[in-house]
């Protein structure tokens, strides 16, 4: 940045990280310097290898379908892209769907526990985070993903395709909590990750769920961490069904805000109970 003339305070507001995602670099620039927008994109692009397009943020993500809000400030003018991660592609346009690399601890996780020829349901599949390893790396039989977003579901079908397991992962388009019990299947394993919380879904959830089968409960604790108060939601919501959830474990997935944590329960059902 040492040709830009920049006050001292300027240049305390310097962007000091950024988001890759693909060949495209996402960062944030305080409003005090936007106007210097072309000028940071092109050192930006210059200076980290095999970039094509950097974007600005110009605001948080927002809408019903939480989409982005960024802006091209250097480089080509698409925000579409490919984004390798964990031998596995995500192809999305970064100005229409959300994309967190924060959760890749958690996604081989969730893997490692699913056994042979299980049914999984992923509720709120986005473009695929949970359900393309999933498909690729467990022994899964059937994972059906429900995805309400028409951009979301566009680019999960694509990236099921791109991935080659079509044979595997089922797309749907739709409200989970209409196309859950449309499904005409049980559920050995639901994957529930909305944020901050995905509470109001859990009636379709326990439509469908088997016996001794276990649902990923995705949503935020404040400094209290009294995850106690997420099982018993769990809990209500399974009562009128002859249910009960018995807690598996629990773990902070990444902070969310400061002093909240976006954190996951496992529970399994408790309705013959067999652990094994």
């Amino acid at each position: 940045m040492e040709n830009l003339e920049l006050t001292k305070k300027e240049s305390s507001l310097l962007p000091s990280s950024y988001q890759k995602i693909g060949n495209i670099v996402i960062v944030n620039i305080k409003k005090e310097l936007w106007k210097y927008d072309k000028e940071i994109g092109k050192v930006i692009l210059e200076n980290i290898p095999s970039t094509r397009t950097v974007c600005r943020r110009t605001d948080f993500i927002t809408g019903q379908f939480r989409q982005p809000n960024i802006k091209i400030i250097a480089g080509k003018d698409s925000m579409e892209t490919i984004h390798k991660e964990n031998e596995i592609s995500y192809k999305l346009d970064v100005s229409k769907v959300m994309f967190s690399k924060g959760n890749l601890t958690e996604r081989k996780r969730v893997i490692s526990q699913v056994k042979e020829d299980e049914i999984v349901v992923d509720m709120f599949a986005g473009i695929g985070y949970f359900s393309l390893g999933l498909g690729k790396f467990s022994k899964a039989k059937k994972i059906y993903a429900i995805e309400i977003n028409p951009e979301s579901y566009h680019y999960l079908w694509e990236n099921i395709k791109l991935n080659q397991i079509e044979n595997k992962v089922v797309p749907i388009l739709g409200d989970c909590k209409k196309e859950c019990v449309s499904l005409g299947e049980k559920a050995d394993r639901i994957l529930m990750g909305l944020i901050p919380s995905p509470k109001d879904y859990l009636d379709a959830a326990m439509k469908i769920i088997k016996p001794n089968g276990i649902i990923h409960y995705h949503s935020i604790l404040g400094e209290d961490k009294i995850h106690d108060k997420l099982l018993f939601e769990i809990n209500d919501a399974a009562v009128k069904y002859g249910m009960e959830f018995n807690l598996l474990s629990w773990k902070k997935v990444k902070s969310y805000a400061p002093k909240i944590d976006h954190v996951v329960l496992d529970v399994i059902n408790a309705k013959n109970f067999n652990r094994i």
